[in-house]
């Protein structure tokens, strides 16, 4: 990979281990058995995602809730996925639908979506998703939510749906994210990724990757620090090569109804798998030195929900 030979750790074989399991266990979840839904005690322990992000409670509602509800205009769809995206938590979505109803680019009032975010932070709740950091613009507000609210503004109002809808590929889309106030490389990633769940959009998510913090760390203990500097590459040969890597170790993989792994679910996965292994394997060190997982499992009664973009060609 980009010129080098990289030596992989324990950890390497564990990350294909991680991904048949676990999606073994959102299988099974999925059709209703009952639990144990796996043997392995660190799963069964811990607060895990899916393998694949599409599959995530977060991004089920950002797909069934968000983009596909509501006005189909791209300007709208926009609105609403970064609007939902920037906070990522659902309880601050559904306080803000219930008091300003439908949410549209047209009837968006500053004033009135302040009120409501400001009433809730002011009783101490969380407005924001403790998932990934989204650090605040500096867009002459007090508060982090109003300048969210000025950045969203200042999108809409200099043409970043429409940039984003012409681009050729989705880096092209990541570049017109990433040029805005605040919005680091991850987070466009991310913000890109989201975008294209929606129908307007056609981007492959095999086109390019950008690894976080999470990631890198996953990387780190899989291959050691000859992978620095180079871990776009190493989820592309993830990705590539998940074929031969389940069928080297005799794991049964189906992928989401057929769907292989792509270049956004590897990375994911190499987060888990950073923190699988903090249990799993306390001698290899990655990045960031942590050693324990700090989210244990709790069972959610709620049925799982599973509703993929249309144009995938998954739902029954």
């Amino acid at each position: 990979m980009a010129g080098r030979t990289l030596q992989p750790t324990p950890v390497f074989d564990t990350y294909w281990c991680f991904a048949a399991a676990r999606q073994a266990v959102y299988e099974a979840r999925l059709e209703g058995r009952p639990q144990p839904w796996t043997d392995d005690p660190i799963l069964a322990g811990h607060r895990f995602t899916n393998c694949y992000r599409a599959a995530d409670r977060v991004s089920q509602a950002v797909i069934g809730d968000v983009i596909y509800q509501g006005p189909q205009e791209w300007e709208d769809v926009f609105f609403r996925t970064l609007l939902f995206k920037i906070f990522n938590k659902e309880s601050t979505w559904q306080r803000l639908t219930r008091a300003v109803g439908e949410v549209r680019w047209d009837t968006y009032d500053y004033q009135a979506y302040d009120r409501v975010l400001s009433a809730a932070f002011a009783k101490g709740e969380r407005l924001y998703s403790a998932a990934y950091i989204v650090p605040p613009p500096q867009l002459g507000e007090e508060r982090k939510h109003r300048n969210h609210l000025r950045l969203l503004e200042l999108m809409m109002t200099t043409g970043a749906p429409e940039r984003v809808m012409e681009a050729a590929t989705m880096r092209e889309a990541y570049e017109v994210l990433l040029s805005y106030p605040a919005l680091g490389p991850f987070l466009a990633y991310q913000f890109a990724i989201d975008l294209n769940y929606a129908p307007h959009l056609g981007f492959s998510e095999m086109d390019f990757v950008v690894p976080g913090p999470g990631a890198r760390d996953g990387i780190r203990k899989c291959f050691g620090p000859a992978a620095d500097g180079i871990e776009a590459d190493v989820i592309r040969y993830m990705a590539d090569s998940q074929n031969d890597h389940f069928a080297r170790l005799q794991l049964p993989f189906a992928g989401l109804k057929g769907r292989s792994l792509q270049l956004i679910d590897c990375q994911n996965l190499f987060c888990e798998v950073d923190k699988y292994a903090r249990v799993a394997h306390p001698e290899i060190a990655g990045i960031s030195g942590r050693s324990r997982i700090k989210q244990a499992y709790r069972h959610d009664a709620a049925p799982l929900q599973a509703w993929f973009p249309p144009k995938w060609g998954l739902n029954a």
